[in-house]
């Protein structure tokens, strides 16, 4: 929990009203992303993901499995974060287990558009192999290593460069089994096919403090809000998934202002994270 005096309260509040923020940045400002790939050589696609002094780590393992008989067409994604106990004070023993725990169902929101699948961000019928019997299973697990405000976008942020990292295994059917057995596959250990990240979303978080609100908002921000909504945005401008926080409410028209502004700066995110993504990708090559 961050402590600060009166004073020091006033002063953000104050600077965010006037569009000002301490660290100099305006209302709707990211600060700047910095990401690295594949920096854990043995998951299928990884990612490091700054964001000021956030640090998080996405990772992605693909494992053969069957389809839920609800969608015999596609794969499946299990999303799931943890929040090292270093990372903050607060972190430590039951808070840790709370937050990983709201952090991994407002990313199952955010990207996979709930339980149902319904809406997701990540195409899950890219991951079907053969319908009803054999799919693709993408386990992807968050790390926060360090914080200081807005981990829901960063982990969002470091779950698409993950991917974006994630080579797929070429699959050959067998012809011989017949329609009643499972049938036998074949994984290549040569051949990979790359994820496809044109429909995965960005989150944008808009912090409420006082009336205006604000995005990437810092440790000592947070500390400040009143609620905060997160919105999933892709590339096309489709809003994959949306979840709040904090106890105050807000009326329709609000959140509605809300989506409308998350899908203006989500625009200059996703270029900013593919550049930073492009530039990663390079440094992986040249090493």
């Amino acid at each position: 929990m961050v402590g600060l005096s009166l004073g020091e309260k006033n002063f953000i509040k104050g600077g965010i009203a006037q569009d000002l923020r301490t660290d100099g940045r305006k209302r709707l400002a990211y600060r700047p992303i910095h990401v690295e790939t594949g920096v854990i050589p043995q998951a299928s696609g990884s990612a490091r993901v700054t964001i000021g002094a956030t640090i998080v780590i996405a990772s992605v393992k693909a494992e053969l499995g069957k389809p839920h008989p609800s969608h015999p067409d596609k794969g499946k994604v299990s999303i799931f974060v943890d929040c090292s106990s270093i990372a903050e004070p607060t972190f430590e023993g039951r808070g840790s287990e709370e937050l990983a725990s709201e952090l991994s169902s407002a990313l199952q929101i955010c990207l996979l558009g709930g339980k149902s699948g319904a809406g997701a961000g990540i195409d899950l019928s890219s991951l079907s192999i053969i319908e009803g019997k054999v799919c693709w299973d993408l386990y992807i697990d968050g790390l926060v290593l360090s914080s200081d405000g807005n981990m829901l976008d960063a982990l969002g942020a470091a779950v698409k460069a993950a991917l974006s990292n994630t080579a797929i295994p070429k699959v050959q059917v067998s012809a011989e089994a017949s329609s009643d057995d499972q049938p036998e596959v074949d994984v290549s250990d040569e051949e990979f096919l790359q994820f496809d990240t044109t429909g995965v979303p960005v989150i944008i978080t808009l912090t409420k403090v006082g009336r205006p609100y604000i995005v990437d908002a810092t440790l000592e921000e947070e500390s400040q809000m009143s609620s905060a909504v997160s919105v999933s945005v892709n590339r096309h401008g489709r809003i994959c998934g949306l979840t709040k926080r904090g106890g105050a409410g807000l009326c329709p028209s609000t959140i509605m202002d809300m989506i409308s502004v998350a899908k203006h700066v989500s625009e200059q995110l996703i270029n900013d994270l593919d550049s930073a993504i492009a530039a990663a990708e390079a440094c992986d090559e040249d090493s």
